[in-house]
């Protein structure tokens, strides 16, 4: 493929909180990778079916210059995911001052955002005597699934595990990347995720076999879960005080708590290339149910996706356009997306 400056980046559905947490992830690892260069932007095609983000360059590139400057950034940032001693984001009020705290203290910018995204001293669950985490923490131990142990190993790996039943072959990181970012997903991949891709939601409805069993359980798409990993980073947590209930709890840029307690994520879908700075000031934006103050920002639509539990987990469901939902009055029975948390499915 020849160098050009404008990306189509085919894989990444709008609709998919993993792909756009991936987006995020992919523009940090870039700027993490070529700090010489301005900051690489990204706008949503929206007069282009499907709907997909377009990344733009400062230079023209060609793909593979890209995915393998985005894997550079990955592995840097990457070293900064050590959370050792800790399995679980379970933190006391202590523990987390002091994270914080060393994280402030030190030299890098990226880990003081990194423990900014996932916990704050000023939210604190009283029962238990810890700091509430970040809600997109969907796992606890449930399973054997440990956050902040994927969340340190899953950008280290470079090279994925391809999933049962698939013919055994070597794929490379720039590949992996590859197939996350430009073409649509497969998932072809055993390797652990965090349940952010609303795919992962594996249940019996409507299923002629057991999702999970080995042989039908979900896979995933390694490269996608690498890159929301550093991702993360950029959704900064902070205390918030619960309107109905006067109840101090922790918000994220972009997150909302619902009337019963369950958590939204929403994200909106622009028109015009910005930065990974300019992306977080749209999510923290206080103005955006304005259709006027949308339209100022060259905003077309927003999509929201909803944390349920299904049994023991939690899971993310696909992201519901913010225009049509409020453009046809959806209602809570009727759209998936706004079902409440642990009730019917």
């Amino acid at each position: 493929m020849s160098a050009t400056r404008e990306h189509r980046l085919h894989g990444l559905e709008p609709d998919n909180l993993l792909a756009f947490l991936a987006l995020l992830g992919l523009l940090r690892a870039l700027e993490t990778a070529t700090p010489m260069w301005p900051p690489p932007r990204v706008a949503w095609a929206v007069d282009t079916f499907p709907l997909r983000p377009v990344l733009t360059l400062p230079v023209a590139t060609e793909r593979h210059a890209i995915v393998g400057a985005a894997a550079a950034g990955v592995r840097q940032l990457a070293k900064r995911h050590d959370f050792r001693p800790y399995k679980n984001l379970k933190l006391s009020l202590e523990e987390a001052r002091a994270k914080l705290r060393d994280a402030v203290a030190g030299s890098d910018r990226y880990t003081a955002e990194l423990w900014a995204a996932l916990v704050s001293d000023a939210a604190v669950r009283s029962k238990k005597a810890e700091v509430e985490p970040t809600p997109l923490c969907l796992m606890f131990g449930q399973g054997y699934q440990h956050f902040l142990e994927r969340l340190r190993a899953v950008p280290r790996q470079a090279q994925p595990d391809r999933g049962p039943g698939l013919p055994t072959y070597s794929v490379s990181e720039t590949d992996c990347l590859i197939e996350a970012l430009f073409t649509p997903w497969a998932r072809p991949d055993a390797t652990p995720s965090f349940r952010w891709d609303p795919h992962e939601d594996v249940r019996y409805a409507l299923r002629a076999t057991n999702p999970t069993d080995k042989k039908t359980k979900a896979t995933t798409q390694h490269g996608a879960n690498r890159l929301a990993a550093v991702g993360l980073a950029a959704l900064t947590a902070a205390p918030a005080r619960r309107r109905a209930a006067g109840e101090v709890h922790l918000a994220v840029l972009g997150g909302d708590r619902m009337k019963d307690g369950s958590f939204t994520l929403t994200w909106p879908i622009w028109r015009e290339p910005i930065s990974l700075a300019a992306i977080r000031n749209l999510l923290g934006h206080p103005g955006l149910d304005d259709p006027a103050t949308c339209a100022e920002l060259g905003i077309v639509d927003r999509r929201r996706s909803r944390r349920i539990s299904v049994g023991k987990y939690m899971n993310f469901t696909p992201a519901v356009s913010w225009r049509r939902h409020t453009e046809a009055g959806y209602s809570r029975a009727r759209d998936p997306a706004l079902a409440p948390e642990g009730g019917p499915h």
